[in-house]
């Protein structure tokens, strides 16, 4: 059976059923009527022809023995890590953890938040700061993030001065995105002292990029004394050795968290952290997941402080942030709850000892180690680097050259005694000078080699993580158990249908999913040599072909690590072309108020003003108030954004009329490929008007959401445009300390492929479903988005509609007139759906009092109908209270969701019955999911912000 019969959800008879309901002969005929005709290709993507899921693998393990697993002691960021078998199966392979959408509906998330919360709490006890968000995209970004968090507390100044001694890629992100935002940037060795005023802040290296260990307490006096705030970049692993920065006085901590059993993935999906000073809390980027009560008092996990969600707060953003590294914060929060403060500290004192083993073998051969104390990582100067680096790529070994006559190495969780003798060697060592470097050599009464190179004066003295959760779980029953114990209390993809619209959670094939482990792409890190990475590259180049070609752009650029940077990269690259062209006024962006929130978020970003468009009466732009924007800001406009569909679930027919008349002002057009479900295969906003759009991997083409991460997404351009793609962080020949010309584009992310570890995801389902596969699939999406519209249609009102009163691949259920008669609100249908087993649709986006739903095309009638049970059920529940026959206050639905315990309890003071409260539908009865906690206290968490793991006893109900 080819893999698209796979895919799709309704089988011939059930697709006829449903085009019935909607009135079409046929699935082809639904979307003629449905795609206005002035956007619709004139050609077929050219797409190979499709494979079987066993051909596709056999291919990708063509492609990945193209590629030279060498063993990694690179370093520059990226560690060697052994990711524990039970986690690898129980987590990042398991579909109830990879399945599962952001944690915005607590109730059902509660897993999900527990792990991050572990993420969180493991973040603050190394860094010694009180607040950690729950991951980052990548250690560069953070780093550029914290840059702007500085910025905005610290506004007397323009300048940031940038420790030389970070990483070469995260100097070169950080500088650039600063550069965007109009700080001036200074770098600057530390170890030299701080010289100049007007400063907002400073980051500094702990350790730095060779190696070397500086001391910042005297760094961070000085800053403080100008006003300024400090950023301190760390490798947490370190951490267990060396004092936490927070408890040296740091305001911000970053890093990445790979090596905590996160695979090197060439180059990604990794997760950054931040940790920040309490009075940084609300101002901090990203997610951060907090302690609540739920309706009983029970303590229950939320997104805390929600309105610091960037696409809420659009254009008055400060930061994009909206898919972050979920999955793999929990890969690393479990790595540290597996292995304990002990186990932590024994890897940690292991590559120490390897250090420092292979340091003394050097020296002994007479080789010169450019710093005398250092955690893992050792530079040798005065050598044949190349020399050197080829002769251990030659034994298998991938070394760093500095230069023309430096080379480090760096060690990692999996390095032995016997590499540590191989790495001497190619210096001239012998084996006599090599010391024994054994796991066990370590002195384990004050947790120290007996030969440390650490300074004193840093070891660390406060504990980290004393919580339980780090000192009960070490066995792997336990962990097995406790993966999942996690996993059962959350809603994942694996249990139900996720109707989230604008957020695409379709089917993410296992065939496509099982390859990103294989050691031939998971085990090659990022900045290997090219000649060792032959399958990744062709594999990135078939892709962004295969992406191109869908899409009508004359190039595609996978960089970008998420949804949001590929809208960043977009946006700079229509403001760089532009200032290449001498057009330097060109500053406002159009965005509708349809748009996605990150529209804005990102513009602001990319140093942009944000003026919106009205919406019409019937969903679309309105042309008129374009019209008046466009006339008004016609010598300063840079641009549009405009989502397609739009947010509001129709396809605008006037969309290229729009495009024109943008680009008769001078403007661009940018066309956000979010909801490219509904196009591929059949439109291409290259050929329709747009100039440049980002795609969103982890939703059309199949990369799972994670719980909020990971997310890929590439940015695709037109051929004047192609000059300002994405460039390589690590390009030798890019000097952060001097301004990209404005002529070419600027790094996004830390690596040249971002999270490339994921990408076999999106080639694998593309080169399955072929391009008839691909318009297939776009087409089912369609036809269960209208067939959803026709059966709920009478019940509850569709807000938006287009060609022939038929809506996109989403569409937008109206609750505020119901909500006027009976006071029940969205919300509560939201939480009233979960006793009926199901995620809630996206609530209140992008309409205040509404339920956006978007089907898919994976999920068959069967699940369809059961989502029209469940609402039909909730809105005669609804019709009980506007008849005047239950009160609100008393009403079934105002107290849901209801959880086993509440259900079995001897106390039940309600009106309504215990099988009205949990199995309103008969269908239940088969399977039935009960959430672990009763609806949240939502506004107690922010009132009483406690964003760390509780105590155990916090758990106790017998009190």
């Amino acid at each position: 059976m080819e893999f698209i019969s796979r895919h799709l959800g309704p089988d011939a008879p059930e697709q006829a059923t449903m085009l019935a309901q909607v009135g079409y002969d046929s699935v082809e005929a639904l979307v003629d009527a449905a795609i206005p005709s002035s956007i619709r290709a004139t050609t077929t993507p050219q797409l190979p022809p499709a494979r079987s899921e066993t051909e596709a693998q056999e291919r990708l393990r063509e492609l990945a023995s193209k590629n030279t697993v060498l063993k990694s002691f690179y370093g520059q960021g990226y560690s060697d890590t052994i990711t524990p078998p039970v986690i690898r199966r129980g987590l990042l392979e398991d579909a109830g953890w990879y399945t599962a959408y952001t944690p915005y509906q607590p109730e059902i998330s509660q897993g999900r938040l527990e792990a991050l919360l572990n993420f969180q709490t493991l973040i603050e006890e190394l860094t010694g700061l009180p607040i950690a968000n729950a991951s980052l995209l990548d250690e560069a970004s953070a780093v550029a993030e914290a840059v702007g968090l500085m910025s905005r507390a610290v506004k007397k100044g323009r300048r940031v001065v940038l420790d030389s001694r970070l990483h070469p890629q995260v100097l070169t992100v950080a500088a650039e995105r600063a550069r965007a935002i109009e700080l001036e940037v200074d770098i600057a060795d530390l170890r030299d002292g701080l010289v100049g005023e007007d400063i907002v802040g400073v980051v500094a290296a702990y350790t730095g990029t060779t190696g070397d260990i500086l001391d910042p307490r005297t760094l961070i006096e000085e800053v403080h004394t100008r006003g300024a705030l400090v950023t301190v970049a760390a490798d947490p692993l370190s951490l267990l050795l060396l004092e936490g920065p927070g408890h040296l006085g740091a305001d911000i901590v970053v890093g990445s968290t790979q090596r905590f059993g996160v695979p090197l993935f060439f180059g990604g999906p990794h997760a950054a952290y931040m940790a920040v000073a309490d009075k940084l809390k609300r101002q901090m980027p990203g997610r951060l997941v907090g302690v609540s009560v739920d309706a009983t008092g029970a303590p229950a996990y939320r997104l805390a402080l929600q309105t610091r969600e960037q696409h809420i707060r659009r254009e008055r953003a400060t930061s994009n942030i909206c898919t972050a590294q979920a999955l793999l914060a929990n890969v690393a929060s479990m790595y540290a709850v597996y292995h304990g403060p002990a186990g932590l500290k024994r890897i940690a004192q292991r590559i120490h000892a390897h250090a420092v083993a292979f340091a003394e073998a050097v020296q002994a051969a007479g080789n010169t180690v450019v710093s005398a104390e250092f955690f893992d990582t050792v530079t040798v100067s005065g050598v044949d680097a190349a020399a050197i680096k080829a002769e251990l790529q030659s034994r298998g070994y991938l070394v760093r050259a500095i230069g023309t006559d430096q080379i480090s190495v760096s060690f990692g969780e999996s390095a032995t005694a016997q590499d540590v003798a191989v790495l001497a060697a190619a210096f001239g060592a012998q084996p006599a000078d090599v010391p024994s470097a054994d796991a066990d050599s370590a002195d384990a009464a004050d947790g120290q080699s007996a030969d440390t190179r650490l300074p004193q004066a840093l070891l660390r003295t406060t504990p980290a993580l004393s919580h339980h959760i780090f000192n009960s779980i070490h066995s792997e029953t336990q962990m097995l158990r406790y993966l999942r114990e996690l996993s059962d209390k959350d809603l994942a993809l694996d249990r139900t249908m996720i109707p989230l619209g604008s957020c695409t959670m379709k089917l993410n094939p296992t065939a496509a999913m099982e390859p990103i482990s294989w050691p031939e792409f998971a085990g090659i890190h990022p900045y290997a040599p090219q000649e060792t990475t032959a399958g990744w590259r062709e594999l990135i180049e078939e892709l962004e072909e295969w992406l191109a070609q869908i899409t009508g752009y004359a190039k595609v650029s996978i960089q970008p690590n998420a949804g949001s940077q590929g809208e960043l990269a977009g946006l700079l690259a229509i403001r760089r072309y532009h200032l290449a062209n001498g057009d330097h006024g060109r500053d406002v962006v159009l965005i509708p108020a349809s748009a996605h929130g990150t529209n804005a978020a990102s513009a602001t970003l990319a140093n942009l003003r944000v003026v919106v468009v009205k919406t019409a009466t019937d969903g679309s732009i309105d042309l008129s108030d374009l019209d008046a924007k466009i006339e008004q800001h016609a010598a300063h406009l840079a641009g549009i954004m405009i989502t397609y569909p739009s947010t509001h679930g129709v396809f605008d027919p006037e969309v290229r009329e729009v495009c024109e008349k943008v680009h008769a002002a001078g403007g661009q057009v940018y066309i956000d490929g979010a909801n490219m479900n509904a196009l591929s295969g059949w439109a291409q906003p290259g050929e329709f008007g747009g100039d440049v759009s980002h795609l969103n991997l982890h939703k059309t083409f199949t990369i799972p959401h994670g719980g909020g991460g990971p997310g890929v997404g590439p940015v695709a351009v037109a051929e004047h445009l192609v000059p300002f793609l994405p460039t390589n962080a690590n390009d030798p020949d890019l000097d952060p300390a001097v301004a990209t010309a404005i002529s070419t584009g600027v790094p996004i992310t830390a690596t040249e492929y971002g999270s490339a570890g994921v990408l076999p995801i999106s080639w694998a389902y593309l080169a399955m479903v072929g391009a008839d596969g691909l318009a297939a699939a776009t087409a089912h999406a369609i036809l269960g988005a209208n067939y959803l519209a026709s059966r709920l249609g009478e019940a509850f009102s569709i807000l938006y509609t287009g060609n022939a009163g038929l809506v996109a691949h989403e569409c937008i259920l109206d609750l505020r007139e119901l909500t006027d008669a009976s006071g029940v609100t969205a919300t509560d249908v939201a939480k009233r759906l979960i006793d009926y087993g199901f995620h809630a649709p996206t609530l209140a986006f992008p309409v205040a009092g509404t339920l956006m739903v978007e089907p898919t095309e994976s999920e068959d009638l069967a699940e369809l109908d059961r989502f029209v049970e469940a609402m039909l059920s909730i809105r005669a529940e609804i019709q009980e209270i506007i008849d005047g026959k239950v009160d609100y206050d008393k009403s079934v639905i105002h107290h849901a969701p209801f959880t086993a315990a509440a259900v079995t309890s001897d106390d039940w003071d309600y009106e309504f019955t215990r099988q009205q409260a949990a199995y309103p539908v008969d269908s239940l009865r088969r399977a039935k999911y009960f959430p672990p906690v009763r609806r949240l206290d939502e506004a107690y968490g922010d009132r009483n912000l406690v964003c760390s793991c509780p105590p155990p006893e916090a758990f106790d109900t017998t009190n």
